[in-house]
């Protein structure tokens, strides 16, 4: 399959204690996220524009830089079936996540976490308030590879940025702290793009250390995804692209997010992520219907 050298180190069922880097296993997800950005911020009315993350996917090598030069039109970033509308998913995203830090921050946060950051470059490209710190967790090649990329392309923080590198699967709560972070001052925190690669279990126990470190006045964007059903699951393992992602997912019955937050105190909503595209002015893309799926969800602890 054309552009299969870009995606098919995606493959392979999820098992405990699996490694990554950057461009093997879920760490590679980032890098496919991270073309679906840049093609998609080239649309004249794109919601939201990362012009940062064609300089990650273009040092990430050949096959990559074929698919953003346009050598590759059978690429499964590129495909009807998954890929049109996998990068309207991203870039809707995008612009939710952009917008919730923005209003955290004219809140007075001054405090960023963005978990399994990957190639999150919201430190070096948003316009951050001063005394703003964000605090960046993910593996160390993932982090190291992102500071290098960006460094060597003339890009520096507009934030003080810490890297936090840790395996979520480990106690990175006490890492968080040991490299600054403050429990006692409000808390604005992304939670984008990773609950589907956590077990329900796994989810439920990064929820209760969320819950743990935020102060009153802290806020938390959530991206998740209910549980495909079987046909669609069938569908999407049939598509360019989509059966790879499949493969990596916990597509298992979890925890809703607003529910869960809002059982311990905190206030919050909801938007499909289909109705939201719709509030930004444009048509869910054709395709498997994984949009219809997907929900955004913002709370906020009193």
């Amino acid at each position: 399959m054309p552009g299969c050298a870009a995606i098919c180190t995606l493959a392979g069922m999820r098992t405990d204690g699996d490694s990554w880097d950057i461009n093997t296993g879920v760490g590679s997800t980032a890098l496919f996220v991270a073309a679906a950005r840049a093609l998609a911020g080239r649309a004249p009315d794109a919601p939201a524009r990362d012009p940062l993350a064609e300089i990650f996917v273009r040092a990430a090598g050949e096959e990559w830089v074929d698919l953003v030069e346009g050598r590759t039109p059978d690429h499964p970033l590129l495909t009807r079936e998954f890929g049109i509308q996998f990068q309207q998913h991203q870039i809707a995203r995008t612009r939710y996540f952009d917008d919730f830090v923005n209003s955290a921050a004219a809140d007075g946060i001054r405090q960023v976490v963005i978990l399994a950051a990957g190639l999150d470059a919201r430190a070096y490209r948003l316009p951050w308030p001063d005394g703003t710190v964000v605090y960046e967790l993910d593996r160390p090649q993932v982090l190291e590879f992102k500071r290098e990329t960006l460094a060597e392309a003339g890009h520096k923080p507009s934030a003080e940025r810490h890297e936090v590198a840790v395996d979520l699967r480990e106690d990175w709560p006490k890492v968080l702290r040991d490299n600054g972070f403050d429990p006692t001052k409000p808390s604005a925190w992304l939670v984008e793009g990773l609950l589907i690669y956590l077990p329900p279990a796994a989810q439920d126990q990064l929820f209760d250390s969320i819950d743990a470190l935020s102060a009153s006045g802290s806020q938390v964007a959530i991206e998740q995804m209910d549980p495909l059903p079987s046909e669609a699951a069938a569908a999407m393992a049939d598509s360019d692209g989509g059966g790879d992602w499949v493969r990596l997912i916990y597509n298992e019955p979890r925890s809703e997010a607003t529910a869960w937050f809002g059982g311990r105190g905190w206030t919050g909503e909801r938007v499909y992520l289909t109705d939201y595209i719709q509030e930004l002015g444009q048509a869910a893309a054709d395709g498997v219907q994984q949009q219809s799926l997907v929900n955004l969800v913002t709370v906020t602890r009193p």
